[in-house]
């Protein structure tokens, strides 16, 4: 028989960690083969102890503190086995003020706490045994990625597939144009999602950023119609595609508003009508979004090319709303 992936022995090994965490009595051997799944896809009881005695190893060597317990306090003829999580649990954990930034940052990316799969399975055929739970001793993680592009998933899915897609992309000035694409990576940078790939109407590799997508994204090709290229690296293609010089802005921010923009100012003149702030931008898109964020609180005087940004993303949540 083939050996198990490295994923699924980690898969496995994880489940095991979860199963002995659950409890605050010790499990014996059968209701473990029977909580974990992949214990329960053992040929044999002889491989079932193979592999759960490797497991019990490993989990040593990893330093993690398994226990083996009597299952009855007055009879030690049968042994059980726990994680305790008072010697599992990790040490009170201090942090300077940049690595607290640093965790802000990450847990906008780590939005739900769940179990899934094997995992939620084995923890249900505990509690269908009344196995008295530890209640504070798992967190399940799932990273979800937080998103409000609504092209996100079918452009992600079309990655994965290797499959051509076809949009609308508004340009910077606000006209929309048809593009097709077979779809290389998406990434974030600088807080925005983007996706690479080779235009099909320019003949060419190109960045689009996924909020400039209107409309539904249509898939126009078979799946694995094409290979991406071994050296692709998204997040190089877009820095090189969307660095460009800093740019100037005049804005018009009202009393009491505009706080941030104020702080980034490089001149600040206040008159009758309110602060004007001269600020350097290097993406128009961006700083069109933050901007009409603020309302009629803060108003673009130049370029005029942000100002058309601003007023099409204004008029645009006047129309939504007008539709509510």
């Amino acid at each position: 028989m083939a050996s198990p992936s490295p994923a699924a022995k980690t898969e496995r090994l994880l489940n095991l960690v979860i199963c002995l965490l659950y409890t605050r009595q010790p499990l014996s051997k059968a209701r473990i083969r029977d909580a974990v799944p992949q214990y329960g896809e053992a040929a044999s009881d002889e491989a079932f102890d193979r592999m759960f005695e490797r497991d019990k190893d490993e989990l040593r060597e990893l330093g993690i503190p398994l226990r083996m317990e009597p299952l009855d306090a007055f009879f030690d003829d049968e042994t059980g086995y726990r994680i305790d999580r008072r010697e599992y649990a990790l040490p009170e954990l201090s942090f300077e003020p940049d690595e607290f930034a640093v965790l802000g940052l990450a847990s906008r990316t780590w939005q739900q706490a769940s179990l899934a799969g094997a995992a939620a399975t084995a923890l249900r055929k505990l509690e269908a045994a009344e196995v008295e739970r530890d209640v504070n001793s798992l967190v399940g993680l799932e990273p979800r990625v937080s998103t409000t592009e609504p092209a996100f998933n079918t452009v992600k899915d079309a990655v994965l597939r290797r499959q051509a897609i076809g949009f609308a992309y508004r340009k910077a000035g606000g006209d929309s144009t048809p593009r097709r694409l077979q779809p290389w990576g998406v990434a974030n940078w600088h807080g925005r999602w983007y996706v690479t790939g080779f235009d099909l109407d320019r003949d060419a590799p190109r960045v689009f950023r996924l909020g400039r997508i209107d409309g539904a994204v249509k898939r126009v090709g078979k799946p694995g119609a094409y290979d991406v290229p071994a050296d692709h690296d998204p997040v190089a293609m877009i820095d090189g595609t969307e660095s460009t010089p800093p740019a100037e802005a005049v804005v018009l921010v009202h009393e009491g508003a505009g706080n941030t923009l104020r702080r980034r100012a490089k001149l600040a003149d206040q008159d009758e009508s309110g602060t004007r702030l001269v600020l350097d931008f290097t993406d128009p898109g961006a700083f069109a979004d933050e901007i009409a964020g603020f309302g009629p609180a803060v108003r673009v005087l130049s370029p005029p090319e942000l100002v058309d940004q601003v007023v099409w993303r204004l008029r645009g949540a006047l129309n939504r709303n007008g539709d509510a």
